[in-house]
């Protein structure tokens, strides 16, 4: 039960997905990347990555890897040092060795035992209709506990 080690059969295994676009581990870029694909990220990039909302791009920081900018896109994995905000539209996922400086916003999250963060982390609900059940019971629970303390 306590001596054994964990299979890899976590959801936070570094995944076998094909990237078309690599940044290796000696490339710096400046600017802004705006995706079309799913790119990993090994080197060092200054400025923000975007890829539009309504696509499936995942964004892939490897250990090496370092951000110096906003990151958004629908999935992001974060292995490596983000200084920004980070706004993943479905999953993020902060291995281990993460270190991230800045806001993130999710929709679902996944934390390995170690990573670092210094922020804030935000949920943000994915669909555009009226606040879901657990917002309404949640905002009802602070009515409540707001009512009973002007009791007195």
């Amino acid at each position: 039960m306590f001596g054994k080690k964990k299979a890899n059969n976590t959801p936070l295994v570094m995944s076998q997905e094909k990237f078309d676009t690599l940044i290796g581990r000696h490339a710096e870029i400046h600017g802004c990347l705006r995706l079309q694909e799913s790119v990993r990220i090994d080197g060092k990039v200054v400025g923000n990555i975007e890829a539009p909302k309504d696509s499936a791009i995942s964004v892939v920081i490897g250990p090496m890897g370092e951000i110096l900018g906003d990151v958004m896109a629908s999935r992001i994995i974060v292995a490596g040092k983000v200084a920004g905000n980070i706004h993943a539209y479905e999953r993020v996922e902060l291995m281990s060795s993460a270190l991230v400086q800045g806001d993130i916003k999710y929709a679902s999250i996944a934390v390995e035992h170690g990573a670092k963060l210094l922020g804030l982390l935000l949920q943000v609900d994915t669909s555009s209709e009226a606040p879901s059940k657990s917002d309404r019971d949640a905002q009802d629970a602070i009515r409540k506990a707001q009512n009973a303390g002007q009791g007195h």
